[in-house]
Parts: C-alpha cells; sequence; structure tokens
C-alpha cells in the first residue's frame, strides 16, 4: 500500500473540509474554504514616488511562506491594484526576485517550510491614478497535494498603499558625472538588504545609492586602484540635501585600503563617518563612508541646505571611495525602513550598460561606457534610478557653504 506524506494527509484534510464546507447547510449555501498552502504578506506598505524616468514607482516586499512539507514553484504573480491588474511576473521574473530569508541570491522554487521575500517593482505612467489597495494573485504548484490538486491560484498579500507625502530634497553633492550605483529599484545590493535586528526584519537601504563619480575619461578612478586619492570622487564634500538638525555623528574610522571588502565589521561600524539629518516628521538621511576628521558639525547643529558636512572618504564596510547616501523612518541606520525621496533638480546626462559593466569598470580602472541621451534631460522632482549619470548644480536655494 503506498504511503502518505504527513503534508498530503494535511492537504486531502483540507481539501475533504471544503468540499464538506461547500455543502448548503440549512436554507444557506456556506462558501467553500479553500487550502492556501503558500502564506502571502506585505510587512511595509508601498509609498508611491516619481522616478528619474519620470514614471510612478512603488518599490516594497511580498512575504511567501511555503507552508507544506515539499517544494512549490510560483509561477505566476498579478500585483492587482483595487482589483485590476497593474503588473505581471512570470516564472523567470519570479525565479529573479524571489529571496529566501537569510540568503542573498534569488532561487526558482521554494524548499519546504521556507520563508521568502519577493521584490516587487511596479511602475506607472506619469499620471497614473495610484491604487488605493494593492493585493495578489499567484498560480503555484505544491508537489505536497495529492495529484490533481498540485497546480491551484490563490490571492493575499493585501495592503494599502502608504500615502504619507514623499520628501522633496537637495541634492547630497554637487558636480557633474556622478552615477547612482544599486540605486532602486531592481538593483539588488541595497533593495534587498533584509536584516534581522532587535526581533524584526528591517530593509533600511531599500532606496539607498552609492554615488560614485567618473572623471573626464569615463573612469571611476585613474591611478593605482589601492590609492584613495586615485577615485574622482574621494574628498568631494557632502552637502546638507535640506534645512535640518544633526541627529548624530559617527567618528573615529580610518580609511580602508579600495579594492578589496574589510573583514570582520560590525554592524555599528559599517557606515565607517557618518552623518545623519533628522529631515522632519519622521525622515532621516543618512551620508556614510566620510573621511576621517572632515566631519565639520555636531549632533544638535542645524544645518543649511547645501551646507558642507565633512568630504567623499573610504570608511567601515566600504571596498572604494563613494558616498553611500539614503533616506529612512527612523534615526538608526539599520533599525529603519527605507524611504523615497526626489531630488528638486537635476541633469540626467546619460546611463551605463548595467551593474556588471560598472563593477568591472571599477575593478579594472577601465572606462565605463556611457550611453548618452538625446539631450542633457532635466528632472524636476524624482529619485535617481539605477545607473543613472547626472550633474548637480546650485540652485537657487542651494548655497553650498
Amino acid at each position: 500500500m503506498r504511503r502518505i506524506s504527513n503534508g498530503q494527509v494535511l492537504i486531502l484534510t483540507l481539501i475533504a473540509v471544503s468540499v464538506l464546507i461547500a455543502k448548503p447547510s440549512g436554507t444557506r449555501a456556506a462558501e467553500a474554504d479553500k487550502p492556501t498552502p503558500i502564506l502571502l504578506g506585505v510587512h511595509d506598505a508601498p509609498v508611491s514616488f516619481h522616478g528619474s524616468d519620470g514614471q510612478v514607482h512603488l518599490a516594497y516586499e511580498l512575504w511567501m511562506t511555503n507552508f507544506s512539507s515539499a517544494e512549490a514553484s510560483v509561477e505566476r504573480v498579478d500585483v492587482l491594484g483595487d482589483g485590476s491588474v497593474l503588473q505581471s511576473m512570470n516564472a523567470a521574473e519570479i525565479a529573479r526576485r524571489l529571496q529566501p530569508a537569510g540568503q542573498r541570491e534569488a532561487v526558482a522554487v521554494l524548499s519546504k517550510s521556507t520563508e521568502a521575500l519577493l521584490f516587487v517593482h511596479v511602475t506607472l505612467p506619469p499620471g497614473a491614478a495610484i491604487p488605493r489597495q494593492i493585493s495578489h494573485r499567484i498560480m503555484a504548484r505544491v508537489t505536497a497535494a495529492p495529484p490533481g490538486h498540485q497546480e491551484f491560484t490563490e490571492e493575499g498579500g493585501t495592503t494599502t498603499v502608504d500615502r504619507r507625502s514623499v520628501v522633496r530634497i537637495g541634492p547630497p553633492l554637487l558636480g557633474d558625472n556622478f552615477i547612482s550605483a544599486d540605486s532602486c529599484c531592481d538593483a539588488t545590493r541595497h533593495t534587498r538588504a533584509a536584516l534581522p535586528v532587535n526581533g524584526r526584519v528591517w530593509i533600511s537601504q531599500r532606496f539607498a545609492v552609492d554615488w560614485e563619480q567618473l572623471d573626464k575619461t569615463g573612469r571611476i578612478y585613474s591611478g593605482p586602484r589601492e590609492r584613495l586619492e586615485s577615485y574622482t570622487i574621494f574628498g568631494k564634500a557632502a552637502i546638507a540635501v535640506a534645512d535640518a538638525t544633526v541627529e548624530s555623528v559617527t567618528n573615529g574610522f580610518n580609511e580602508e585600503t579600495p579594492g578589496k571588502y574589510p573583514t570582520d565589521v560590525s554592524l555599528d561600524a559599517a557606515d565607517g563617518n557618518s552623518v545623519i539629518l533628522d529631515l522632519g516628521d519622521h525622515r532621516y538621511a543618512l551620508y556614510a563612508h566620510l573621511q576621517p576628521g572632515s566631519i565639520k558639525v555636531h549632533a544638535k547643529d542645524r544645518v543649511r541646505r547645501g551646507q558642507q558636512l565633512g568630504l567623499v572618504g573610504n570608511t567601515g564596510n566600504s571596498v572604494a571611495p563613494h558616498l553611500h547616501f539614503q533616506v529612512m523612518d527612523g534615526p538608526s541606520s539599520f533599525v529603519s525602513n527605507g524611504l523615497p525621496y526626489e531630488i528638486d533638480e537635476f541633469e540626467i546626462t546619460g546611463k551605463t550598460d548595467g551593474t556588471e559593466a560598472f563593477d568591472k569598470a571599477e575593478a579594472d580602472g577601465t572606462p565605463l561606457k556611457m550611453n548618452p541621451v538625446s539631450a542633457d534631460q532635466s528632472v524636476r522632482g524624482g529619485l535617481p534610478l539605477d545607473q543613472t549619470i547626472v550633474s548637480f548644480k546650485v540652485g537657487h536655494d542651494s548655497p553650498a557653504k
């Protein structure tokens, strides 16, 4: 006699119960219940914002739990806005975006009894109505179910879109040929940096960016890779993005040698020398990896937009000089959730061929191919998306002191 697994017993029981419930009881037929072996949820409601491409974006995580005793494959996900399909993902797209808890590599199949995050990025055309509610419809295959019941469709992960206003800020740097590396919304290093801290999973880097800069030859650095001064951005002034209060300052870290990640960096040392500004309304801006001895402000200082805070360096968990910048909903760079923001004015001068090309140019010191735009594109209010090359100029309300 064929042995039935515990998972199949559970599924069979649920199916039998749903059939019984579906039968009329008295004068009213109860709605049939159905098994949902993959549980769906959204922990942090998305906030809509404008990207540098002029479109409206929603970036968030759909949590999936395979509550069965065998593998499960999610073959399709429809993102629904107020009941209408906003965007769909096929199996190949899901396999690039589904990341098991505690891992940084995406998978195509959910192992048994596994929780994972599906990193969702929805784009809407300019002027599109923002849905009030987001939900999800998945089509999946669960091998623990008995034959004939392995393929199923379920809906869940319902959340209300967060209607908080998106903070409008100035640039964190001034000059030309800055690259928004590992920025929103499909790059993996920041957007997928889910960390369990103090009993909760936080994604403070959800909208973070590593600002790099090209020289006139298109190189990130020119000269020995391990020499700090070889890097175009090294020593550039990091400036306040708004009139704000200094929430905290961290000092005391030495420069790391470019070209290799430091080892054994503790959580409280990862940002290196850093400044956090309180922008008001539970929004904070982080500037990380600043040069030793360069920070000119102190906690509780009031700063003006454009005021110099420190100089770009290579302290903390950093492989090359750059400015790590992010906006978050709390004063801690880790125990907080990342929030989108919109820089009020900048020029797009080009785009790269993507993260792989950028990483090669950073590793080899070779010129990075820049794909020019037809004409410099002026953006009035947008978040610089991944691998965009921009210029930040001094505005009428940016004193750049």
